[in-house]
């Protein structure tokens, strides 16, 4: 999108919405052939790294509240993407896991994030993808 396709305002909120919109779109038609969305994507990702978190441990490192995240996870679980099972410490907590579907697509998935991540910055140089991302983490 160029900057005469955009309304003209000063209102940085608005333009990075639309940038965060672009990015999602992005994504969201990647992976969309796997039947997954980019929130669920993020979810594993997490849990990539980490196996076994709860649901809070998840929705806290993502910025997540309970209520949006608990549908998330209750959608993977139904499309196979997710394991929930009880904590062997304290039965109350639930632990969720990658499944073996979202292993064995683990790779797939990734490079599919990889290419969308790479269109949308295709007209940036290295120093100004560098100094993008270091802008945006300052502002969360």
């Amino acid at each position: 999108m160029s900057e005469k396709n955009i309304p003209q305002t000063d209102c940085h909120i608005f333009l990075l919405a639309k940038a965060s919109q672009k990015g999602h779109q992005l994504v969201q038609k990647r992976l969309e052939p796997y039947e997954i969305t980019n929130i669920q994507y993020v979810v594993l990702e997490v849990l990539w790294n980490q196996d076994g978190l709860t649901a809070v441990e998840i929705g806290k490192r993502l910025m997540i509240d309970k209520a949006t995240l608990s549908g998330i996870v209750d959608r993977m679980v139904e499309g196979g993407w997710l394991i929930k099972r009880s904590d062997e410490q304290d039965k109350r907590l639930i632990r969720l896991s990658p499944s073996e579907k979202a292993y064995e697509l683990k790779d797939k998935l990734v490079k599919e994030r990889e290419y969308a991540n790479e269109e949308l910055l295709a007209g940036f140089t290295l120093k100004e993808r560098v100094s993008l991302r270091r802008l945006i983490l300052r502002l969360l």
